[in-house]
Protein backbone atom coordinates (compact mmCIF):
# COMPACT_ATOMS: atom_id res chain seq x y z
CA UNK A 1 0.00 0.00 0.00
CA UNK A 2 1.26 3.48 -0.88
CA UNK A 3 2.63 5.60 1.98
CA UNK A 4 -0.01 8.14 3.05
CA UNK A 5 -1.39 8.33 -0.47
CA UNK A 6 -5.11 7.61 -0.79
CA UNK A 7 -6.50 6.17 -4.00
CA UNK A 8 -7.75 8.99 -6.26
CA UNK A 9 -11.50 9.44 -6.49
CA UNK A 10 -12.69 9.23 -10.09
CA UNK A 11 -15.33 11.93 -9.59
CA UNK A 12 -12.67 14.37 -8.37
CA UNK A 13 -10.66 14.16 -11.60
CA UNK A 14 -11.77 17.05 -13.77
CA UNK A 15 -12.30 16.58 -17.52
CA UNK A 16 -10.01 18.80 -19.59
CA UNK A 17 -11.81 20.14 -22.63
CA UNK A 18 -9.93 19.05 -25.73
CA UNK A 19 -8.82 15.64 -24.43
CA UNK A 20 -10.86 12.48 -24.96
CA UNK A 21 -9.68 9.26 -23.33
CA UNK A 22 -10.44 5.66 -24.19
CA UNK A 23 -9.04 2.36 -22.91
CA UNK A 24 -9.20 -1.35 -23.68
CA UNK A 25 -8.18 -4.77 -22.40
CA UNK A 26 -5.89 -5.92 -25.20
CA UNK A 27 -4.28 -8.87 -23.38
CA UNK A 28 -0.77 -7.61 -24.07
CA UNK A 29 0.73 -9.44 -21.07
CA UNK A 30 -2.19 -10.74 -19.03
CA UNK A 31 -5.91 -11.06 -19.77
CA UNK A 32 -8.69 -9.11 -18.08
CA UNK A 33 -6.78 -5.96 -17.26
CA UNK A 34 -6.75 -2.47 -18.71
CA UNK A 35 -3.53 -2.26 -20.70
CA UNK A 36 -4.20 0.03 -23.66
CA UNK A 37 -4.90 3.76 -23.55
CA UNK A 38 -5.71 6.29 -26.26
CA UNK A 39 -5.81 10.06 -25.75
CA UNK A 40 -7.40 11.98 -28.64
CA UNK A 41 -6.57 15.69 -28.77
CA UNK A 42 -8.40 18.72 -30.11
CA UNK A 43 -7.15 20.38 -33.28
CA UNK A 44 -6.08 23.37 -31.17
CA UNK A 45 -3.74 21.34 -28.89
CA UNK A 46 0.01 21.68 -28.56
CA UNK A 47 2.16 18.92 -27.05
CA UNK A 48 5.64 18.90 -25.47
CA UNK A 49 7.60 16.22 -23.69
CA UNK A 50 10.80 15.16 -21.98
CA UNK A 51 12.20 11.65 -22.12
CA UNK A 52 14.66 9.23 -20.57
CA UNK A 53 18.38 9.85 -20.99
CA UNK A 54 19.08 6.11 -21.02
CA UNK A 55 21.08 5.34 -24.20
CA UNK A 56 18.99 2.18 -24.61
CA UNK A 57 15.86 4.29 -24.94
CA UNK A 58 12.86 2.29 -26.09
CA UNK A 59 11.49 2.24 -29.63
CA UNK A 60 8.40 4.32 -28.72
CA UNK A 61 10.63 6.99 -27.17
CA UNK A 62 12.60 7.20 -30.41
CA UNK A 63 9.39 7.52 -32.44
CA UNK A 64 7.99 10.16 -30.07
CA UNK A 65 11.13 12.25 -30.40
CA UNK A 66 11.03 11.97 -34.19
CA UNK A 67 7.36 12.90 -34.42
CA UNK A 68 7.75 15.88 -32.09
CA UNK A 69 10.76 17.01 -34.11
CA UNK A 70 8.59 16.87 -37.22
CA UNK A 71 6.10 19.22 -35.55
CA UNK A 72 8.91 21.61 -34.64
CA UNK A 73 10.01 21.59 -38.28
CA UNK A 74 6.58 22.73 -39.40
CA UNK A 75 4.77 19.42 -39.69
CA UNK A 76 1.17 18.67 -38.74
CA UNK A 77 0.45 18.88 -34.98
CA UNK A 78 0.07 15.88 -32.67
CA UNK A 79 -3.49 14.57 -32.53
CA UNK A 80 -3.29 11.42 -30.40
CA UNK A 81 -1.26 9.51 -27.83
CA UNK A 82 -1.35 5.73 -27.44
CA UNK A 83 0.02 3.88 -24.41
CA UNK A 84 0.39 0.20 -23.71
CA UNK A 85 1.46 -1.53 -20.54
CA UNK A 86 2.78 -5.06 -20.11
CA UNK A 87 5.63 -4.69 -22.61
CA UNK A 88 8.25 -1.92 -22.87
CA UNK A 89 9.19 -2.49 -26.52
CA UNK A 90 12.75 -1.69 -25.40
CA UNK A 91 15.91 -3.51 -26.43
CA UNK A 92 13.96 -4.74 -29.46
CA UNK A 93 16.04 -3.24 -32.30
CA UNK A 94 14.61 -2.56 -35.73
CA UNK A 95 11.56 -4.82 -35.22
CA UNK A 96 10.67 -2.75 -32.17
CA UNK A 97 10.83 0.46 -34.18
CA UNK A 98 8.67 -1.13 -36.85
CA UNK A 99 6.11 -2.13 -34.21
CA UNK A 100 6.02 1.38 -32.72
CA UNK A 101 5.52 2.91 -36.16
CA UNK A 102 2.88 0.29 -37.01
CA UNK A 103 1.01 1.28 -33.86
CA UNK A 104 1.04 4.92 -34.95
CA UNK A 105 -0.18 4.04 -38.43
CA UNK A 106 -3.00 1.84 -37.15
CA UNK A 107 -4.32 4.54 -34.83
CA UNK A 108 -3.83 7.25 -37.43
CA UNK A 109 -5.86 5.25 -39.96
CA UNK A 110 -8.71 4.99 -37.46
CA UNK A 111 -8.58 8.71 -36.62
CA UNK A 112 -8.01 10.01 -40.13
CA UNK A 113 -4.65 11.67 -39.50
CA UNK A 114 -1.03 11.00 -40.43
CA UNK A 115 1.07 8.45 -38.45
CA UNK A 116 3.49 11.27 -37.54
CA UNK A 117 0.63 12.92 -35.62
CA UNK A 118 0.52 10.03 -33.14
CA UNK A 119 2.86 9.58 -30.16
CA UNK A 120 3.36 5.98 -28.90
CA UNK A 121 4.37 4.96 -25.36
CA UNK A 122 5.08 1.57 -23.82
CA UNK A 123 5.91 0.32 -20.33
CA UNK A 124 6.62 -3.13 -18.96
CA UNK A 125 9.20 -5.85 -19.50
CA UNK A 126 12.35 -4.96 -21.48
CA UNK A 127 13.92 -7.14 -24.21
CA UNK A 128 10.73 -8.90 -25.23
CA UNK A 129 8.96 -8.42 -28.59
CA UNK A 130 5.86 -6.24 -28.46
CA UNK A 131 2.72 -8.24 -29.35
CA UNK A 132 1.75 -5.51 -31.77
CA UNK A 133 -1.13 -7.48 -33.29
CA UNK A 134 -2.88 -7.58 -29.90
CA UNK A 135 -2.25 -3.86 -29.44
CA UNK A 136 -3.65 -2.93 -32.85
CA UNK A 137 -6.63 -5.24 -32.39
CA UNK A 138 -7.50 -3.40 -29.17
CA UNK A 139 -7.53 0.09 -30.68
CA UNK A 140 -11.16 0.06 -31.93
CA UNK A 141 -12.40 -0.83 -28.45
CA UNK A 142 -10.34 1.98 -26.93
CA UNK A 143 -11.78 4.46 -29.42
CA UNK A 144 -15.31 3.21 -28.82
CA UNK A 145 -15.32 4.48 -25.23
CA UNK A 146 -13.61 7.84 -25.77
CA UNK A 147 -14.80 10.22 -23.06
CA UNK A 148 -13.49 13.37 -21.41
CA UNK A 149 -14.03 11.98 -17.90
CA UNK A 150 -12.01 8.77 -18.28
CA UNK A 151 -8.98 9.98 -16.32
CA UNK A 152 -9.29 7.40 -13.53
CA UNK A 153 -9.50 4.56 -16.03
CA UNK A 154 -6.53 6.07 -17.84
CA UNK A 155 -4.49 6.01 -14.63
CA UNK A 156 -5.35 2.34 -14.15
CA UNK A 157 -4.55 1.47 -17.77
CA UNK A 158 -0.88 2.53 -17.49
CA UNK A 159 -0.03 0.70 -14.25
CA UNK A 160 2.63 -2.02 -14.04
CA UNK A 161 3.87 -2.87 -10.52
CA UNK A 162 1.97 0.10 -9.10
CA UNK A 163 -0.33 -0.83 -6.24
CA UNK A 164 -2.79 1.93 -7.08
CA UNK A 165 -3.56 4.47 -9.80
CA UNK A 166 -1.96 7.91 -9.56
CA UNK A 167 -3.92 10.97 -10.65
CA UNK A 168 -4.64 14.52 -9.55
CA UNK A 169 -6.66 17.47 -10.77
CA UNK A 170 -6.88 21.22 -10.16
CA UNK A 171 -8.77 24.28 -11.33
CA UNK A 172 -6.74 27.44 -10.77
CA UNK A 173 -7.35 31.11 -11.39
CA UNK A 174 -4.63 32.72 -13.46
CA UNK A 175 -5.08 36.44 -13.92
CA UNK A 176 -8.85 36.08 -14.10
CA UNK A 177 -8.83 32.96 -16.29
CA UNK A 178 -10.04 29.63 -14.91
CA UNK A 179 -7.60 26.92 -16.00
CA UNK A 180 -8.39 23.23 -15.55
CA UNK A 181 -5.53 20.75 -15.32
CA UNK A 182 -5.53 17.01 -14.74
CA UNK A 183 -2.67 14.53 -14.80
CA UNK A 184 -1.82 10.88 -14.32
CA UNK A 185 1.45 9.06 -13.70
CA UNK A 186 2.74 5.54 -13.24
CA UNK A 187 5.84 4.08 -11.69
CA UNK A 188 6.92 2.18 -8.60
CA UNK A 189 10.38 0.77 -9.35
CA UNK A 190 13.38 1.39 -11.62
CA UNK A 191 13.09 5.03 -10.57
CA UNK A 192 15.96 7.50 -10.81
CA UNK A 193 16.30 11.06 -12.08
CA UNK A 194 16.91 11.78 -15.76
CA UNK A 195 13.34 10.71 -15.77
CA UNK A 196 12.43 7.54 -13.97
CA UNK A 197 10.71 4.35 -15.05
CA UNK A 198 7.61 6.34 -15.21
CA UNK A 199 5.05 7.75 -17.52
CA UNK A 200 3.34 11.05 -16.83
CA UNK A 201 0.64 12.90 -18.77
CA UNK A 202 -0.63 16.32 -17.73
CA UNK A 203 -3.25 18.26 -19.69
CA UNK A 204 -4.30 21.89 -19.32
CA UNK A 205 -7.02 23.73 -21.22
CA UNK A 206 -4.92 26.85 -21.81
CA UNK A 207 -3.58 27.90 -25.21
CA UNK A 208 0.21 27.83 -25.01
CA UNK A 209 2.61 28.52 -27.87
CA UNK A 210 4.88 25.58 -28.71
CA UNK A 211 8.20 27.17 -27.63
CA UNK A 212 6.62 28.21 -24.33
CA UNK A 213 5.23 24.72 -23.75
CA UNK A 214 8.65 23.22 -24.48
CA UNK A 215 10.17 25.42 -21.79
CA UNK A 216 7.33 24.72 -19.37
CA UNK A 217 7.58 20.93 -19.59
CA UNK A 218 11.33 21.04 -18.96
CA UNK A 219 10.89 23.26 -15.91
CA UNK A 220 8.08 21.14 -14.50
CA UNK A 221 10.05 17.91 -14.98
CA UNK A 222 13.22 19.32 -13.43
CA UNK A 223 11.30 20.29 -10.29
CA UNK A 224 9.21 17.13 -9.98
CA UNK A 225 9.93 13.90 -11.86
CA UNK A 226 13.66 14.63 -11.96
CA UNK A 227 13.70 15.00 -8.17
CA UNK A 228 12.56 11.48 -7.27
CA UNK A 229 14.44 8.23 -6.81
CA UNK A 230 13.43 4.81 -5.55
CA UNK A 231 16.24 2.43 -6.47
CA UNK A 232 18.74 4.41 -8.55
CA UNK A 233 17.93 2.71 -11.88
CA UNK A 234 17.18 4.89 -14.91
CA UNK A 235 14.70 3.16 -17.20
CA UNK A 236 14.44 2.96 -20.98
CA UNK A 237 10.90 4.31 -21.46
CA UNK A 238 10.51 7.35 -19.22
CA UNK A 239 8.30 10.07 -20.64
CA UNK A 240 6.52 13.11 -19.25
CA UNK A 241 4.10 14.82 -21.62
CA UNK A 242 2.43 18.19 -21.25
CA UNK A 243 -0.66 18.89 -23.35
CA UNK A 244 -2.16 22.37 -23.77
CA UNK A 245 -5.50 21.90 -25.50
CA UNK A 246 -6.07 25.56 -26.40
CA UNK A 247 -9.77 25.33 -25.53
CA UNK A 248 -9.78 27.71 -22.55
CA UNK A 249 -9.65 31.48 -22.32
CA UNK A 250 -6.02 31.74 -21.16
CA UNK A 251 -3.52 32.26 -23.99
CA UNK A 252 0.23 32.51 -23.43
CA UNK A 253 2.62 33.43 -26.23
CA UNK A 254 5.87 34.07 -24.30
CA UNK A 255 7.59 33.40 -20.99
CA UNK A 256 7.83 37.05 -19.89
CA UNK A 257 4.29 37.48 -18.60
CA UNK A 258 2.73 37.17 -15.15
CA UNK A 259 0.32 34.66 -16.67
CA UNK A 260 3.20 32.36 -17.64
CA UNK A 261 4.79 32.58 -14.20
CA UNK A 262 1.53 31.64 -12.50
CA UNK A 263 0.84 28.82 -14.96
CA UNK A 264 4.40 27.52 -14.51
CA UNK A 265 3.95 27.39 -10.75
CA UNK A 266 0.57 25.64 -11.01
CA UNK A 267 1.72 23.04 -13.53
CA UNK A 268 4.91 22.35 -11.56
CA UNK A 269 2.95 21.94 -8.35
CA UNK A 270 0.64 19.37 -9.94
CA UNK A 271 3.59 17.56 -11.56
CA UNK A 272 5.26 17.42 -8.16
CA UNK A 273 2.15 15.80 -6.67
CA UNK A 274 2.17 13.16 -9.43
CA UNK A 275 5.91 12.56 -8.97
CA UNK A 276 5.67 12.19 -5.21
CA UNK A 277 2.80 9.72 -5.69
CA UNK A 278 5.29 7.47 -7.51
CA UNK A 279 7.70 7.54 -4.55
CA UNK A 280 4.89 6.94 -2.07
CA UNK A 281 4.00 3.84 -4.08
CA UNK A 282 7.60 2.69 -4.44
CA UNK A 283 7.95 -1.06 -4.64
CA UNK A 284 7.76 -2.34 -1.07
CA UNK A 285 7.96 1.18 0.39
CA UNK A 286 6.90 1.79 3.98
CA UNK A 287 8.32 5.31 4.39
CA UNK A 288 8.47 8.54 2.38
CA UNK A 289 11.57 10.67 2.85
CA UNK A 290 12.31 14.26 1.88
CA UNK A 291 16.03 14.92 1.49
CA UNK A 292 16.95 18.61 1.53
CA UNK A 293 20.46 19.99 1.22
CA UNK A 294 20.85 23.68 2.10
CA UNK A 295 23.57 26.31 2.05
CA UNK A 296 25.49 24.89 -0.90
CA UNK A 297 27.55 26.75 -3.47
CA UNK A 298 25.14 25.83 -6.26
CA UNK A 299 22.09 23.69 -6.92
CA UNK A 300 24.17 21.05 -8.72
CA UNK A 301 26.26 20.18 -5.68
CA UNK A 302 23.20 20.23 -3.42
CA UNK A 303 21.43 17.76 -5.73
CA UNK A 304 24.54 15.60 -5.94
CA UNK A 305 24.63 15.22 -2.16
CA UNK A 306 20.86 14.76 -1.86
CA UNK A 307 20.89 11.98 -4.47
CA UNK A 308 23.89 10.34 -2.80
CA UNK A 309 21.85 10.03 0.39
CA UNK A 310 18.65 9.03 -1.38
CA UNK A 311 20.34 6.32 -3.50
CA UNK A 312 22.28 4.69 -0.65
CA UNK A 313 21.02 1.15 0.08
CA UNK A 314 22.51 1.39 3.57
CA UNK A 315 20.62 4.60 4.32
CA UNK A 316 17.40 3.25 2.85
CA UNK A 317 17.54 -0.05 4.73
CA UNK A 318 18.25 1.79 7.99
CA UNK A 319 15.08 3.81 7.45
CA UNK A 320 13.12 0.63 6.77
CA UNK A 321 14.34 -0.82 10.07
CA UNK A 322 13.71 2.45 11.96
CA UNK A 323 17.35 2.21 13.00
CA UNK A 324 18.98 5.61 13.65
CA UNK A 325 22.30 4.45 12.18
CA UNK A 326 22.73 8.00 10.97
CA UNK A 327 26.46 7.82 10.34
CA UNK A 328 25.43 6.24 7.05
CA UNK A 329 23.97 9.58 6.01
CA UNK A 330 27.22 11.40 6.78
CA UNK A 331 29.13 8.78 4.81
CA UNK A 332 26.84 9.37 1.80
CA UNK A 333 27.45 13.11 2.08
CA UNK A 334 31.19 12.49 2.11
CA UNK A 335 31.32 10.28 -1.00
CA UNK A 336 28.89 12.38 -3.06
CA UNK A 337 31.76 13.83 -5.11
CA UNK A 338 32.00 17.37 -3.72
CA UNK A 339 35.77 17.25 -3.46
CA UNK A 340 36.34 20.52 -1.62
CA UNK A 341 33.58 19.99 0.96
CA UNK A 342 34.64 21.12 4.43
CA UNK A 343 33.00 18.42 6.55
CA UNK A 344 33.79 20.31 9.77
CA UNK A 345 31.01 22.74 8.84
CA UNK A 346 28.34 20.15 7.97
CA UNK A 347 25.21 19.92 10.12
CA UNK A 348 22.62 17.13 9.89
CA UNK A 349 19.01 17.23 11.04
CA UNK A 350 16.39 14.49 11.20
CA UNK A 351 13.10 16.40 11.27
CA UNK A 352 13.48 18.57 14.39
CA UNK A 353 16.41 16.59 15.78
CA UNK A 354 19.91 18.07 15.40
CA UNK A 355 21.98 14.92 14.86
CA UNK A 356 25.42 16.10 13.71
CA UNK A 357 26.96 19.47 14.52
CA UNK A 358 30.00 20.86 12.69
CA UNK A 359 30.91 17.48 11.24
CA UNK A 360 30.56 15.45 14.43
CA UNK A 361 27.90 14.03 16.69
CA UNK A 362 25.87 16.79 18.33
CA UNK A 363 26.59 16.56 22.09
CA UNK A 364 22.89 17.13 22.75
CA UNK A 365 21.73 14.37 20.38
CA UNK A 366 19.98 11.44 22.04
CA UNK A 367 19.47 8.07 20.34
CA UNK A 368 15.84 7.91 21.47
CA UNK A 369 15.12 11.19 19.63
CA UNK A 370 16.51 9.77 16.41
CA UNK A 371 14.54 6.57 16.85
CA UNK A 372 11.34 8.52 17.46
CA UNK A 373 11.69 10.21 14.08
CA UNK A 374 12.80 7.05 12.29
CA UNK A 375 9.56 5.30 13.29
CA UNK A 376 7.48 7.89 11.42
CA UNK A 377 6.05 7.11 7.99
CA UNK A 378 7.25 10.51 6.68
CA UNK A 379 10.69 11.85 7.50
CA UNK A 380 12.69 14.93 6.55
CA UNK A 381 16.49 14.69 6.31
CA UNK A 382 18.17 18.09 6.16
CA UNK A 383 21.86 18.71 5.53
CA UNK A 384 23.38 22.18 5.90
CA UNK A 385 26.72 22.68 4.13
CA UNK A 386 27.66 26.25 5.18
CA UNK A 387 29.05 26.97 1.69
CA UNK A 388 26.53 29.37 0.16
CA UNK A 389 22.83 29.99 -0.37
CA UNK A 390 21.81 27.25 -2.84
CA UNK A 391 19.52 24.36 -1.94
CA UNK A 392 17.90 21.29 -3.50
CA UNK A 393 15.31 18.72 -2.48
CA UNK A 394 14.69 15.17 -3.65
CA UNK A 395 12.14 12.60 -2.54
CA UNK A 396 12.75 8.92 -1.94
CA UNK A 397 11.52 5.92 0.03
CA UNK A 398 12.99 3.13 2.12
CA UNK A 399 14.22 -0.21 0.79
CA UNK A 400 12.40 -3.22 2.19
CA UNK A 401 12.28 -7.01 1.87
CA UNK A 402 9.27 -6.63 -0.42
CA UNK A 403 11.29 -4.65 -2.97
CA UNK A 404 13.49 -7.69 -3.57
CA UNK A 405 10.49 -10.03 -3.78
CA UNK A 406 8.60 -7.81 -6.23
CA UNK A 407 11.54 -7.50 -8.59
CA UNK A 408 12.51 -11.15 -8.31
CA UNK A 409 8.98 -12.13 -9.41
CA UNK A 410 8.39 -9.32 -11.94
CA UNK A 411 8.46 -11.38 -15.15
CA UNK A 412 6.40 -14.27 -13.80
Amino acid sequence: MAVNSPVPVAADLKPVNGVEIGYAEAGIKKPNRKDLLVMKLADTATVAGVFTKNRFCAAPVQVCKANLAAVAAGGAPIRALVVNTGNANAGTGEPGLAHANATCKALADLLGCAPQQVLPFSTGVILEPLPVDKLIAGLPAALANLKQDNWFNAAEAIMTTDTQPKAASRTVDICGHAVTMTGISKGAGMIKPNMATMLGYLAIDAKVAQPVLDELVRHAADHSFNCITIDGDTSTNDSFMLIATGTGSLAIANTDSTEYLELKNAVTDLARTLAQAIVRDGEGATKFMTITVDDGQDVEECRKIAYSIAHSPLVKTAFFASDPNLGRILAAVGYAGVDDLDVTKVNLYLDDVHVAKDGGRNPDYREEDGQRVMKQSEIVVRVKLARGSASATVWTCDLSHDYVSINADYRS
